[in-house]
């Protein structure tokens, strides 16, 4: 059966796991799934950042994806980044099998504010729905509504919503119509 797995790197909060779970079902219909945890690979810790190489953490993810993923996202409470940026809240291969995001800074203690696990679930779910939509070909969208718009801050994310807007609706289908013709009718798509 084909579904999109989430696999938890090292120690994640599990409300928010769960709640990214139904937000990716309801977002792309896809069956969503728990993969076995597993720790962050060591080798991505960058000792003079102090963050996670969001690179290195995909590279590692796609040796776990098997013939029952039709996408695998990683997510890990561990700060990540990439060359050019001081962080990111995720990464994901456009038009890939693997993304990863991370629930550190979208956490209000970040920040030092007062947690919020409103806040955070919704947060991870919209970043979740955001790099798992790259792995379908949605590129970054205009609309600041849509959850692929582009987020450089929490405020950003917050603006969004957790519904795909029209357009990246449209370009979803069209890009998934070869996917969903390889699944049994009914099976695993419930969109």
């Amino acid at each position: 059966m084909k579904a999109i797995s989430i696999v938890a790197l090292g120690e994640v909060d599990e409300e928010s796991l769960s709640a990214i779970e139904a937000g990716l079902w309801q977002a792309f219909g896809f069956d969503v799934r728990r993969a076995d945890a597993r720790p962050e690979p060591a080798g991505a810790y960058d000792a003079q950042r102090g963050q996670y190489s969001s690179v290195l953490i995909l590279r590692d993810l796609l040796g776990y994806v098997s013939q029952g993923d039709v996408r695998l996202v990683g997510v890990t409470e561990k700060d990540l980044f990439i060359p050019m940026l001081s962080f990111v809240f995720g990464q994901a291969q456009l038009n890939g099998v693997a993304a990863v995001i991370s629930l550190a800074r979208l956490r209000q203690e970040f920040y030092g504010l007062p947690p919020s696990r409103p806040v955070l679930i919704s947060r991870s779910v919209k970043e979740a729905i955001h790099e798992v939509g790259h792995t379908f070909g949605l590129t970054h969208c205009a609309d600041s509504t849509c959850p692929m718009s582009l987020s450089n801050n929490v405020r950003q994310v917050d603006v969004k919503g957790e519904d795909l807007c029209r357009n990246c609706s449209i370009i979803f289908e069209e890009n998934t119509n070869h996917i969903r013709s390889r699944i049994k009718p009914g099976a695993e798509v419930r969109k």
